[in-house]
């Protein structure tokens, strides 16, 4: 196999997925979804089957389903797409990736299976042979999620840069690391390999600190509600514009305390209730054990988004 042409850097929103009442895919809603993060000027790409999008409530025939539809409305827009593989079975996982590439899609996220939380960092062979049945099925880019410290998902520094150097195909690291220290030697360590591998940061609640030490872009569901806003910031920490990264982050601020307070597992559906209040959406269901935030904090998400300029005084007074 070849290897391709997407370098997966810049700013790559993780994509939501609506549901109907019936908890149904609502897949005329999550076309426009797509189409909205699509028109952003800037995007490097969109992930789907991800966090944001519960992929964990989704079944395998409707991540199937997501990438074809992904692909149809992206495709013609000129915007890769980067799909998820989530799953505990490393069988599974091979025949996703491939199935992904046969549909056009120019990434894949990669997810450390659940299961490895009762020790997998004590084994590291285990995690190169869910890659193996990955990169033995699929030559496509892959963005490798580092899991937060506290999840015991994370890989040790000396596996992640292993997997980096093993599996070539391997072309970013998704850094939720949440330890600034280590975030900060991942991307030294990481853009000093022989094929140097780019970090895209996930870590919303701080995004310009992490911006600044050097990452290569963010991958992140908030992307879904602002990524003009993520875009502005990246290319400012780029060009060392520090006043203007500034003057961006404090517009951010605002969604971070909406999206991202305790507790954390209710981000998405916060990023939800908030694409309702700016018309983007018109319902927020979230499949179960998912529950909607309740009316209090609905409402302190419009004040959230209007503190950050992002909503009319009419939308946040109806939310109130």
């Amino acid at each position: 196999m070849s290897a391709r042409s997407f370098e997966p850097r810049g700013v790559i929103p993780a994509c939501l997925m609506p549901f109907n009442a019936d908890m149904k895919i609502d897949e005329a809603a999550w076309t426009a979804h797509l189409r909205d993060i699509a028109s952003v000027d800037g995007i490097a790409g969109i992930a789907i089957n991800g966090h944001a999008a519960e992929v964990h409530a989704l079944t395998i025939p409707e991540q199937e389903r997501a990438v074809i539809q992904a692909r149809e409305v992206l495709g013609p827009l000129g915007v890769p797409v980067v799909a998820g593989v989530y799953t505990e079975s490393s069988l599974e996982a091979g025949r996703m990736a491939a199935q992904a590439q046969r549909e056009g899609a120019e990434g894949l996220l990669v997810f450390p299976p659940a299961f490895m939380s009762l020790g997998g960092h004590m084994r590291p062979e285990m995690i190169e042979e869910h890659i193996r049945h990955i990169t033995d099925n699929s030559d496509l880019p892959i963005v490798l999620f580092q899991f937060p410290v506290i999840s015991n998902l994370s890989y040790p520094l000396a596996t992640l840069i292993g997997l980096c150097e093993k599996f070539p195909t391997i072309r970013a690291v998704k850094d939720q690391i949440g330890d600034g220290n280590q975030h900060e030697r991942q991307i030294r360590e990481l853009h000093a390999l022989d094929n140097p591998v780019n970090v895209l940061t996930t870590h919303s609640a701080w995004l310009l600190g992490s911006l600044a030490m050097g990452c290569d872009g963010l991958l992140s569901g908030a992307g879904s509600v602002i990524a003009d806003l993520q875009v502005a910031l990246f290319r400012a920490v780029e060009a060392n514009d520090l006043a203007t990264a500034k003057a961006i982050n404090d517009r951010i601020y605002p969604t971070v305390r909406a999206f991202y307070d305790a507790p954390l597992l209710d981000m998405h559906n916060r990023m939800k209730e908030a694409l309702v209040l700016l018309g983007k959406m018109s319902e927020s269901h979230v499949r179960p054990p998912l529950m909607q935030p309740s009316p209090e904090e609905i409402a302190k998400i419009g004040r959230m988004m209007e503190a950050a300029g992002l909503t009319s005084d009419t939308v946040y007074r109806n939310a109130a």
